[in-house]
């Protein structure tokens, strides 16, 4: 047991001049207890230790010295502060003395010290967590989404984030990134969102982007058969257009105003007696130049061609004439819509030269 300084109490008697003890006590040894602000922390947080010390000697010549150590401990007083942002997870403990006596002899006599200390630990930071959605979450080819990410840090440690794809692109750099499925294949695309924070944890989470498979293409316009128009009905003249030939030129007339998009190619034939006489013709000729060719075929669609542009004020060029193989004194008419191709869908008609070939006037029979 630490010895104090003896304190004696003598009794004097009223009419004696002799001093006789009557006893002395002792007094108790100064004690200190320490106290951590908080049993547990992370780096970085406040951390403060409180010394209490007890049985102090109340004699007023006396003086009480604290003291600290311990790793990141410093404090000159009762109290002491932790500096805990560089600390390693683990445990800790910061060490408190305590010292009393006359002034420049504090704790030279038994009693006059006491020690304590606090224990604290150093938490391991925890990692953040991370969600991570893509809208929409399907795209057609060469389509585009959105993707978030949210992270959290449960100790609010400064977050940053980083994105990759399987296929396609993806770029950004904080909560939100953009998905380009460019170059990407019909099917599912991974997303991945990472979210780092400053103590170099890590975690990702994943998002799918589904490219689907492209349309079909659309159908390939074709060009559509509108009829034939007879010219056998006047035999005096075989390639005038008559009134039951522009009936139906009427009628065409209005498909094309409908459709101002679209062509018409009308295809003259002739029969053979006339491809006969026609030979004869080109024949005769190559021999004398003065001799003229009757085209029948051709006349008969440059004579339609010229009823819808003159009556019907159809634009000459949205009209071409051709001639056929067939053995019939008729024109054939062709709707052609936009992206269709004639040539294409129709064989066996000639170009109708109409430098050469042109318009017959629609006289009367005299």
């Amino acid at each position: 047991m630490n010895q104090r300084i003896l304190q004696c109490v003598y009794m004097v008697p009223l009419f004696s001049l002799v001093l006789l003890p009557m006893g002395c006590k002792k007094p108790p040894p100064i004690t200190l207890s320490c106290n951590a602000s908080a049993p547990a922390i992370f780096p970085g947080d406040p951390l403060t230790v409180t010394a209490t010390a007890g049985s102090i000697d109340p004699n007023k010549k006396t003086k009480v010295l604290y003291s600290w150590s311990g790793t990141g401990v410093s404090g000159s007083g009762s109290t002491a502060t932790v500096a805990t942002g560089p600390l390693d997870p683990g445990s800790y403990s910061a060490k408190a003395q305590v010292k009393e006596g006359k002034p420049g002899k504090e704790g030279l006599k038994p009693g006059q010290t006491a020690e304590c200390q606090a224990d604290y630990t150093v938490k391991a930071f925890e990692p953040p967590t991370i969600s991570c959605l893509a809208n929409p979450t399907e795209v057609q080819p060469g389509g585009t989404a959105t993707v978030n990410a949210t992270g959290v840090s449960p100790q609010n440690r400064p977050l940053t984030y980083s994105y990759s794809a399987t296929a396609g692109t993806i770029t950004g750099s904080g909560t939100t990134a953009a998905f380009s499925a460019v170059g990407a294949p019909t099917g599912a695309v991974g997303i991945t969102c990472t979210v780092a924070d400053d103590k170099n944890h890590t975690l990702s989470s994943n998002a799918n982007v589904t490219v689907l498979a492209p349309p079909p293409p659309p159908p390939t316009p074709k060009t559509q058969a509108l009829g034939s128009i007879s010219f056998s009905g006047d035999a005096k003249r075989p390639t005038r257009v008559d009134n039951e030939a522009k009936a139906r030129l009427d009628q065409i007339a209005l498909e094309l105003k409908q459709q101002p998009d679209a062509a018409l190619v009308i295809v003259g034939d002739s029969d053979a007696k006339e491809k006969a006489a026609e030979a004869k013709e080109q024949k005769r000729a190559m021999h004398n130049k003065h001799v003229k060719v009757e085209d029948d075929a051709a006349q008969r669609a440059v004579n339609a061609k010229d009823y819808l542009v003159t009556d019907q004020g159809i634009a000459a060029s949205r009209i071409t004439t051709a001639t056929g193989t067939a053995d019939d004194q008729s024109v054939q008419s062709y709707l052609v819509p936009a992206g269709a191709t004639f040539a294409n869908d129709v064989q066996g008609t000639t170009p109708v030269d109409e430098t050469a070939v042109k318009p017959q006037e629609r006289k009367p029979l005299k």
